[in-house]
């Protein structure tokens, strides 16, 4: 059979008979990221028509929140000449024209803006190009790539992606997760050989019996190489995204397609696999690489400082009959049964800056 008939579950699959199961890290990787058969490779999946629907599809309002707060941080930093702006994961550049389009009100910014898009997915780049081809951006794969001035970078909805390992908790011992083949089928499993205990932290120390330690691994190297590029230059790192506040046991892998839940083994690459985000990981992260963390904050406080809930009411004033649907997005993005309470948003900054939207 050649290999471009292949299915990236046969692929998989042809590596677990070859080498042994992998761990759940190594199968999300190749999940999301394979180079051609990868769910982040091979198409849209934003959007009704896809398979979830992120904050700026919503409303315009909450590129525009992120406008605001991206015009009140250059400013804070003496309105340099020139400064980079890094999106990670810009989806269909949605959240970032909505942003730009407030941000280069602010006197200088624009002339002085470095638009870097951190992404692998050229479905979504071209989306970007026609929606941000004003503003001259330069696509990155790599995050070193950028020049040596003053940083902002912002991440909606990216960290959840990373992949993560689990833990599980058996006579005492921890035993890494792991993905293999049971009668031909994909199955989780565990490794053999039990982790030592003390690289699983203390956050961990009180697991019983059975419970998970999941630890995004990934996500927090990448958030620590992202603060250290912050560092010396100046600048603050924006995420907003699903999780929780302080580490501690539990598991929350999830897989994702066409707006409802699926297996996470049943096919590879078709589907959209994620994680809490462990924000005091993060926050860790940040503060080893010579940040500040701001205290986290809920999604509908951090908009609602911003002016979200004033602007909706200016939209729906200049725009009645669309009252009843602004409503509905203000409150989807707000509410706490909704987005508000369960998406949070972290701030890594230099000292001295003090990010809108996080005040004590």
């Amino acid at each position: 059979m050649p290999d471009r008939a292949l299915s990236l579950g046969d692929l998989i699959d042809m590596q677990i008979r070859q080498s042994g199961p992998m761990s759940l890290a190594t199968y999300m990787g190749l999940c999301l990221t394979h180079p051609t058969r990868g769910y982040y490779r091979t198409a849209d999946p934003l959007g009704q028509e896809g398979d979830f629907i992120t904050a700026p599809e919503i409303s315009q309002t909450f590129g525009e929140m992120i406008g605001a707060w991206i015009a009140d941080l250059y400013l804070q930093m003496g309105a340099p000449d020139r400064f980079t702006l890094l999106e990670l994961g810009p989806g269909r550049g949605t959240l970032m024209a909505d942003a730009l389009r407030v941000a280069t009100r602010a006197t200088g910014l624009g002339e002085a803006l470095d638009l870097r898009l951190f992404e692998t997915n050229p479905v979504l780049a071209a989306m970007q190009r026609d929606r941000l081809a004003a503003y001259g951006p330069v696509w990155i794969e790599d995050v070193e790539h950028i020049h040596d001035v003053p940083l902002i970078v912002i991440a909606n909805e990216f960290f959840d992606a990373l992949p993560i390992r689990q833990f599980v908790k058996r006579g005492g011992k921890w035993f890494e997760r792991s993905v293999g083949l049971t009668d031909g089928q994909r199955r989780f499993g565990l490794s053999p050989t039990p982790y030592a205990e003390g690289l699983i932290g203390e956050a961990f120390a009180t697991a019983v019996e059975g419970e998970v330690a999941e630890i995004g691994l990934a996500a927090q190297q990448f958030m620590g190489q992202v603060c250290a590029l912050i560092a010396p230059r100046g600048g603050a790192l924006l995420a907003i995204d699903y999780g929780h506040e302080r580490s501690g046991p539990g598991e929350t892998l999830q897989a994702l397609s066409r707006h409802a839940y699926v297996d996470p083994l049943a096919r590879p690459g078709a589907a959209d696999l994620t994680a809490h985000v462990d924000f005091e990981a993060l926050a860790r992260a940040a503060r080893m690489a010579g940040l500040n963390a701001a205290p986290l904050v809920t999604q509908g406080r951090f908009l609602a400082s911003l002016g979200l809930v004033e602007r909706h009411a200016a939209l729906a004033k200049a725009n009645p009959k669309r009252a009843e649907a602004l409503a509905a997005a203000r409150d989807r993005l707000m509410d706490p049964d909704q987005m508000g309470t369960l998406f949070k948003v972290l701030c890594a900054h230099s000292p001295g800056l003090r990010p809108a939207g996080f005040a004590v």
